[in-house]
């Protein structure tokens, strides 16, 4: 299940002009700025420790974990972080989205797939393996969602495919898109053959050798017309 031991995310709302100013102040104070919206309730800006996201983000269901939120002055909630942002260079957390959660409504999330045991067509027959889709979609309720889905490919043979049909399936998941999208499968490693062809070049007289001719040629075709005006004025 996604839902995981995690602590309260406690969080307080935000006062004032939401402008960079104002969210680098809060990450100067330990925190980071937050909304939370969902569940038909208005949209709440909030600023949370980024510690306890970084836990969850980091925990084996990460961003499907459902945690309750307690923000100050409302009642405590379910909750899920559908986005998050974070500093290019070092990695901080900047920003996220948190969306609260009605537990008896089925939801839709990515959930990631996981490969268990060495092909048979990889030990014995020179394969390699190759993990094609690594998240399905899939919906559920929220206390119903997978923190991962196993798949043991260690009877797969030398060209052999696991699709999304051949995921475990049970009554209380719903598997979204194609169930023959390929998971998984054997390959073989194949050398690229480039066809090289030969052009055969035929050689051709150079242009300059060309205008040398008609050039050569030009002074023999005058003199009989220079001869032909001597012998008039004689």
């Amino acid at each position: 299940m996604a839902t995981a031991n995690i602590e309260a995310v406690v969080a307080t709302p935000r006062e004032g002009k939401f402008n960079k100013n104002a969210a680098r102040r809060d990450r100067v104070a330990g925190k980071i700025p937050a909304v939370v919206y969902g569940a038909g309730q208005d949209s709440v800006a909030v600023a949370v420790d980024p510690r306890v996201i970084t836990k969850i983000l980091h925990s084996d269901s990460g961003h499907n974990t459902i945690f309750d939120l307690n923000v100050a002055g409302s009642t405590v909630v379910k909750a899920m972080i559908v986005d998050w942002q974070r500093e290019p260079i070092k990695g901080h957390l900047l920003h996220i989205d948190l969306k609260r959660i009605a537990m008896d409504k089925a939801m839709r999330v990515s959930v990631p797939i996981q490969l268990v045991g060495v092909p048979t067509g990889v030990k014995a027959q020179g394969g390699i393996l190759e993990h094609v889709l690594r998240e399905v979609e899939i919906e559920c309720l929220p206390g119903d969602i997978p923190s991962h889905l196993d798949v043991d490919v260690s009877g797969l043979e030398l060209h052999g495919v696991i699709h999304v049909s051949d995921l475990p399936h049970s009554g209380s998941i719903k598997f979204l898109g194609d169930e023959h999208a390929t998971v998984a499968h054997v390959t073989v490693i194949r050398e690229e053959v480039v066809a090289v062809e030969e052009v055969a070049a035929t050689p051709t007289e150079p242009e300059v050798a060309k205008k040398g001719k008609t050039d050569a040629a030009a002074p023999a075709a005058a003199a009989p017309a220079a001869d032909a005006k001597d012998a008039k004025k004689k």
